[in-house]
């Protein structure tokens, strides 16, 4: 694996995606069960990405000075004990706890970004940020199907199996990975207390071209959030879906982006540059989440998924790749774990969003917001260098 160490990453990240995305299509359902409310939906959710929040800037700076593998170990550990908390909880309160010890320890795929920039050229970053992206693909395409088949003997089956898979994602990176410290690895203060620090956020905030990208990325985000963590109830609600018919629905968005970062992404941005990915997906993405409101017919449903599965898979590898490359070798793991918390304040706030629009029968609404945040986003514009300005 010394010779291919992305493809060492992309089976650790595709393992480790597969266990996650089995788990949001029955995350509404399960917490459901308990006599959950969307809202409560949402704060199951968002509990997660309080969590991650805190602890992403922690675990990429260390990650930085003491090396990738130690922290991507421990983070893998969370998730499997989490998982094999929520698979034994018998009330909401315990999911909960579940959901805290997951998000505290929640580092897999920041750190796994950070391996993939410290082993590529600049210029072949975005094209290598797409293996994530096809990780991504690949555990939307067979995880949700999964949970969805799963389900019928239970909702703690599916919960196991994503439990053992992250048990072989540890093994994984145990015996795939090399130990040491990263290239360029830096030299930062020795308390923890002292790594969460703001001035991580005001120091890359400042530069105007990245203050633009991350800006794009956390409505991206936002976007993302709100989707996911409410299309479930949304389905439920307007259409009867259940389990099954969710997990297929994202089986299909995840199909479609493995095409599309498996074998074009690199040929797109080679050809028309991130930048112009960039406005492109966010306009189709845009456009598929007006098409989901008006939506009251599986054809228009089916069509709007593929828009955002689409739009989504332009957006992603570019703007982390843009924003990879302006910020310096050194300090990747921290930039990448800033992103990771930005995502996560997006992944606090978009599942509340559609609890409470849910909550209240507003299902249109639910969908049209995340078009309004989407066009909002073209307003910013950046041009990514491909020398690092920070």
């Amino acid at each position: 694996m010394k010779k291919f160490p992305l493809l060492a990453i992309f089976l650790i990240v595709a393992v480790d995606i597969l266990a996650l995305t089995m788990m949001i299509p029955l995350l509404p359902f399960y917490a459901e069960s308990y006599r959950a409310t969307p809202f409560l939906v949402g704060l199951l959710a968002a509990s997660f990405n309080i969590c991650q929040f805190l602890s992403g800037p922690i675990l990429g700076e260390i990650s930085d000075r003491k090396g990738r593998k130690p922290i991507l170990l421990l983070s893998q550990a969370g998730t499997f004990l989490g998982l094999l908390i929520m698979g034994t909880a018998r009330s909401l309160w315990v999911i909960f706890v579940a959901r805290i010890l997951d998000g505290l320890t929640a580092g897999n795929i920041s750190i796994a970004q950070a391996y993939i920039a410290d082993m590529t050229e600049p210029q072949h970053r975005t094209r290598s940020f797409g293996v994530i992206g096809i990780a991504f693909g690949i555990g939307f395409f067979v995880g949700p199907a999964a949970t969805g088949f799963l389900s019928r003997w239970g909702y703690p089956t599916p919960i196991f199996v994503a439990a053992g898979l992250s048990a072989i994602s540890i093994a994984s990176t145990a015996l795939l990975l090399p130990w040491g410290p990263p290239p360029h690895a830096g030299n930062g203060a020795t308390s923890i207390v002292k790594r969460w620090r703001f001035d991580l956020y005001t120091k890359y905030f400042q530069v105007p071209d990245l203050r633009s990208l991350l800006t794009q990325f956390f409505i991206l985000s936002l976007v993302s959030a709100i989707f996911l963590w409410g299309f479930g109830l949304f389905a439920e609600r307007r259409f009867g879906y259940d389990v099954r018919h969710v997990g297929y629905l994202f089986g299909l968005a995840g199909f479609l982006g493995i095409i599309l970062q498996g074998s074009l992404i690199g040929p797109l941005v080679k050809r028309f540059g991130e930048a112009k990915l960039v406005v492109a997906g966010f306009v189709l993405e845009g456009m598929s989440f007006i098409l989901l409101a008006f939506s009251f017919s599986p054809p228009p449903l089916l069509a709007a998924v593929a828009g955002y599965a689409i739009g989504n898979s332009l957006l992603q590898p570019a703007l982390r790749g843009s924003i990879s490359l302006s910020a310096p070798q050194s300090e990747q793991g921290t930039i990448i774990g800033m992103t990771q918390s930005v995502n996560s304040i997006s992944f606090i706030a978009g599942p509340l969003i559609a609890g409470v629009l849910i909550d209240r029968q507003w299902l249109s609404e639910w969908a049209l917001l995340p078009s309004v945040l989407l066009f909002a986003a073209l307003s910013f514009s950046a041009r990514p260098s491909s020398k690092p300005q920070v």
